[in-house]
């Protein structure tokens, strides 16, 4: 299979590469037992609530964020009780380190090994940076920085 289209559900490795999926890792002195915990962790003002989201697996974590939706009209989010505009440098920055902390988890790791070499696809991901915290196009560009670095 030349194609890796990633969802929770897929075979292996598109369900470990998903941001659902429970590769504990350590980001900035935080535990976080999924990416999706820590990505809906940066809808919360609260620094104590971030860290309770960055606890949750992927649809409980989803289901916390679910219903905060101010950032959407303010671009604003936040970690560790720093300001982040949606659409900045900083943003894309700090996201992109959660991941390069996440190849420490040794599952993740193997994952994007096994991705080497082939096109990588979220085709259920959106493309709206208005509308999602994490574009299809963010979430793959990571992706492939990631294997890069293998």
């Amino acid at each position: 299979m030349d194609e890796i289209d990633i969802y929770s559900k897929g075979e292996y490795p598109a369900n470990v590469l998903s941001n659902f999926y429970s590769n504990d890792f350590t980001f900035d002195g935080v535990e976080i037992s999924s990416m999706e915990g820590f990505l809906q962790s940066l809808k919360f003002k609260n620094a104590k609530k971030q860290v309770k989201v960055c606890a949750m697996s992927g649809k409980n974590a989803k289901a916390a964020g679910s219903k905060k939706f101010l950032w959407k009209l303010t671009g604003n989010l936040f970690w560790k009780g720093k300001r982040y505009k949606r659409k900045s440098a900083e943003f894309d920055e700090l996201r992109l380190n959660a991941y390069r902390a996440m190849m420490n988890n040794d599952d993740f790791r193997a994952a994007l090994t096994a991705a080497k070499g082939k096109t990588l696809k979220h085709s259920i991901g959106k493309h709206d940076k208005r509308k999602t915290i994490l574009t299809e196009e963010e979430f793959i560009e990571y992706l492939n920085e990631l294997i890069k670095l293998l």
